[in-house]
Parts: structure tokens; C-alpha cells; sequence
């Protein structure tokens, strides 16, 4: 993991935390199983992965580095890799862990009678086989490297069941070869500790309670009273407490979007010349000043400047209202005396929908809305349930999240751009809209081997997008945590994905939190 440590908080109020940590998380306790994204990016106290991404800061995209891998994974063949496993480890409940385990993971990612959530991880792994209980075969559909896809944590493999993974033992009674193991669970209330027997060295924090506290003012609130450690918190509600004793406000770089997705039932929003005018006319800057407090940064593609080369700076939308006045005008959407543009006899207008419990994500649609209204367009924010919006996809845009696997670039940019895939999910460019030739380029980057002249494809992708937008990204989200982390040195934060709860921001790697001096 992560080498470099920080040092938070001041000395002081320490007392009954030496080796004990009370996080609130948001969500609900339990479904601690990988099938379900537990784990499935290579961060987790209780599974491991055979590699996990470590860096210094959160301002690049993570090196992916072996842990259940006794080594990188090695090419012998074309879309063949090797992958030598380490030994003597075993997971929580003593069984050993070996290349049985890893085999049994991969095969029920992609088995229809499990249903995983994370299925469409796997990528283009095609087949993962044992060679030899201390190592695997990787077989590629393509030419790129498998690192990214070897990040979901490892489970028994006596401990797969041939059933969808909601129903899984795992979700309450997890195993694997991580550093803690589950204590305890009560609706309200999950306590982890740690392994005497960890590989790596037994953990000096020794325990970890999380609580569940889905209100947002309410885990606030237990962070200011000293009742809890940490939590997770939307910007301005974090932004809040800072200056108060013994509160360390963290503010963490991620590749997590928000964005509008459009309809394509919608004839305004059919229109790409309405698409690329809503693109330029709302400022993107100000949302981040404003509804995020500054905790982000303007995203017009998937694809944030953590990207390095393959990042193209000449793709991203200014603020130009009076550009996308024009445009709407002379592609035929007039403004009546009401202010609204018309064409044909159809209004530009279009209702956008949000998670009715997220307040970021209703104040950004508010947002947009006003945005919209100065360039004739009316948009009517609505919060709903997500059940509701399943519902409504093809006639509503949506206020979407995104960038659930970004340590790999196709996978941060290809279910967001590409049409609709078979087996894909829904809520990958929903409206099924793209630009001439922009399929095509995303294909041949994801067979692609990783390089410079695959940097000039997703650079190009970023500029074919831009001509001719499918939807309307708006922030890529730094994400915010109150913590109460004096006496304590830890690892680094690391750019995060679109993730929920504790399990990420300073509290990622908690192998690393020490006493301070220790």
C-alpha cells in the first residue's frame, strides 16, 4: 500500500481511541461480499485482492501493486498472462488460500446463476484458469494489460454458492485473507478486529466499529460531539466543521462524476445541436464554487487530467451562453414570448430526475435547471426513487453518477460513451446517443495495448465526444470526510472511485494508521 504516511489532527483528546476507530457510514451495514462491490477494487480491511492500487497522493491514477500476487502478471502468450499467487496465506476462517480460490472468484463474477453486480468488471477477461495451486492463467478478449481487472477480493472457494449473490452466506459472515475479520453485525452496527495471524503483521489498530447513520446532519453532528471517529460528508456540511478542535476535514481527489444523462425520447434532447448548447452553456466552475463549496473540479468527458497523456485539455467545454444561443437559433429552436424555445411545436424542455435522498445530486439538477433557463431551455428538477427511474429513462434525463472502476481508462470511459452493449447496464448512456465514429474508436482502444499511441486514441475519443456530446458531464467530486484522527499517522489518501462509505478516504488503509511517534 500507499508508502507515504501523514501526520493528522493535533495531540490531545486521544483518550479510549489508542487502537479503536467508530466510523459512521451512510449505507447500509452487511452485503460484505465482493459479488456485491464489497472489496472489488482492491480496498477492503476484510478481502484482498491479487493487486490493489497504492500511491503517495491522489493527483494520479493509483500503480497497482501485487498482494495475493507473488508478482506483476507476466505475458506468455499472445492475451495470455501468468500470474504467480503467494503462499502461505490463509484467509479468516484458516482455510489456505490458493489458485482454487482465485478461479472459483472470476468464475462467479461472470456466472449468470450468481448475478453479480460487478460482472461486467471482469472486462475482457475471458477465462481465468489454475496453473498449479500457486499460480493462474489470465486469458485476455484483447491485447491490454489484465492489472485493472485483477482487483476483485479473493473469496474461498468453498465459500461460492451456485445462487444469486444477494443471497450469499458471505454478505454476513465474510471471509478472506485480510487484515481484520468480522466480529460482529447488528443492523446498526458492524465491528470489525484485527487478525492475530494476518500475513502482513498484526494490525496495531485493533478495532473498528461502524454504525449506520444514513442522515447526513446527523453523522455530522456526532463527529462534532466527539461520539464517533469519522464519516463521510456531502462538501458543505463537511466544509462546516473545519476549525473545529480535534477535526481534521479531508478532502479527497477522485475520477467520481456527475452528470445529465438525456433522453432519447425527448425530441429536444434528440437533437445533438441541443446537446452540444447545453454543453456550453452552463458554467461549470460555478457549480463546483457553489454547490460542491470548491470540494471538485468541471468534468465535460469521463476522462479527469489524473489521466495524464491520454487526458486532451482542447476537449473540455468553456462557458459560452451566447455560443449556445446561437447555435439553438440557427439550428431552428426559437424563443417564444415566454422565454422558452420552440421548434416545430415542441418545446425545449425536459423533466431531469434525482435520487430523492441525495441532496449533491438535487442540488446540482436545481442548478442546472437555472442554467438552462437563461438560453430558453426548461428543465424541471424532480426527485424520485431509483425505482421510479428505472422506469423513466428513455423520457426523463437523470442526474448520473459515475466512475465505479476508474483505474482502468476504458473502463472509466467506455460504458459512459459507447452505445448500449448487450448485458450492459441501463444507466450506460441511457439515451444510446453517440457521434460518427465514436464507437468504433472506443473498440479498437479497448482492444488496445497500453501505450502512446493508445493515448492518442482516447485523446481523440475525447474530441469526437466533444464535436457531438451524448450527455452533459458536469463535476468530477473531491470527495469530503469529518475526522477525528489526532494521535494518529496514516497513509495518504489515494484518488478514489465512485465509492461509498468508509471504507475510502482516510480510512482506506487502515494496516497504516499508528500512534503518532510509534
Amino acid at each position: 500500500m500507499a508508502a507515504a504516511l501523514i501526520l493528522t489532527g493535533c495531540a490531545g483528546d486521544t483518550e479510549s481511541r489508542n487502537d479503536q476507530l467508530t466510523l459512521a457510514d451512510a449505507y447500509d451495514l452487511g452485503r460484505y461480499n465482493p459479488m456485491l462491490g464489497y472489496g472489488s477494487l482492491g480496498v477492503s480491511p476484510i478481502y484482498e485482492s491479487l493487486l490493489a492500487p497504492s500511491a503517495s497522493d491522489d493527483e494520479r491514477i493509483p500503480d497497482l501493486v501485487p498482494v495475493l500476487a507473488a508478482q506483476k502478471p507476466i505475458k506468455t502468450a499472445p492475451r495470455t498472462w501468468r500470474v504467480r499467487l503467494r503462499d502461505k496465506i490463509r484467509f479468516s476462517d484458516g482455510t489456505a488460500f490458493d489458485s482454487a480460490d482465485v478461479v472459483a472468484t472470476y468464475a462467479a463474477m461472470t456466472d449468470p446463476a450468481v448475478a453479480a453486480d460487478i460482472s461486467t468488471q471482469a472486462g475482457p477477461v475471458s477465462e481465468v484458469t489454475a496453473d498449479g495451486p500457486d499460480a493462474v492463467i489470465v486469458r485476455m478478449d484483447t491485447e491490454a494489460d489484465p492489472s485493472p481487472y485483477l482487483l476483485v477480493g479473493i473469496v474461498p472457494s468453498e465459500r461460492v454458492e451456485k445462487r444469486p449473490a444477494a443471497q450469499w452466506a458471505l454478505n454476513t459472515s465474510p471471509v478472506g485473507t485480510g487484515p481484520y475479520r468480522l466480529d460482529s453485525l447488528r443492523p446498526d452496527q458492524a465491528v470489525l478486529v484485527a487478525r492475530d495471524d494476518y500475513w502482513r503483521g498484526k494490525p496495531t489498530l485493533r478495532r473498528v466499529v461502524y454504525t449506520a447513520a444514513p442522515d447526513d446532519n446527523s453523522r455530522a453532528q456526532r463527529v462534532a460531539a466527539g461520539e464517533i471517529d469519522g464519516a463521510g460528508l456531502p462538501p458543505r456540511l463537511a466544509q462546516s466543521l473545519r476549525g473545529r478542535s480535534g477535526i481534521d476535514v479531508v478532502s479527497v481527489n477522485s475520477a467520481d462524476w456527475r452528470g445529465v444523462s438525456l433522453p432519447r425520447g425527448n425530441a429536444f434532447a434528440a437533437d445533438p445541436a441541443a446537446r452540444r448548447a447545453m454543453n456550453l452553456g452552463v458554467d461549470r466552475a460555478a457549480l463546483v464554487d457553489g454547490v460542491l463549496a470548491g470540494a471538485g473540479a468541471p468534468a465535460s468527458t469521463p476522462i479527469s487530467p489524473a489521466y495524464g497523456p491520454a487526458y486532451e485539455p482542447r476537449a473540455q467545454f468553456g462557458f459560452e451562453s451566447g455560443a449556445a444561443a446561437r447555435l439553438l437559433d440557427e439550428s431552428g429552436w426559437r424563443a417564444g414570448r415566454d422565454g422558452i424555445r420552440a421548434k416545430d411545436g415542441t418545446a425545449a424542455r425536459f423533466t431531469l430526475l434525482y435520487n430523492a435522498d441525495d441532496t449533491l445530486r438535487r442540488d446540482l439538477a436545481v442548478a442546472f435547471a437555472a442554467a438552462m433557463k437563461p438560453i430558453g431551455i426548461r428543465v424541471e428538477p424532480k426527485g424520485v426513487s431509483w425505482d421510479a427511474i428505472d422506469t423513466r429513462l428513455n423520457d426523463d434525463a437523470v442526474m448520473l453518477g459515475g466512475g465505479e472502476t476508474p483505474y482502468s481508462i476504458d473502463s472509466q470511459i467506455y460504458d459512459a460513451l459507447h452505445t448500449q452493449v448487450p448485458g450492459g447496464s441501463r444507466y450506460s448512456n441511457p439515451g444510446d446517443f453517440t457521434a460518427p465514429g465514436l464507437d468504433e474508436l472506443l473498440e479498437q482502444a479497448r482492444r488496445s495495448a497500453a501505450g502512446p499511441a493508445n493515448d492518442t486514441r482516447y485523446r481523440r475519443i475525447q474530441t469526437l465526444y466533444a464535436e457531438q456530446p451524448s450527455s452533459v458531464f458536469l463535476v468530477f467530486l473531491r470527495h469530503t470526510y469529518a475526522a477525528r484522527s489526532a494521535g494518529w499517522t496514516h497513509a495518504a489518501p489515494i484518488l478514489e472511485p465512485h465509492a461509498h462509505g468508509v471504507v475510502w478516504g482516510p480510512w482506506w488503509n487502515l494496516p497504516s494508521w499508528h500512534p503518532s511517534g510509534s
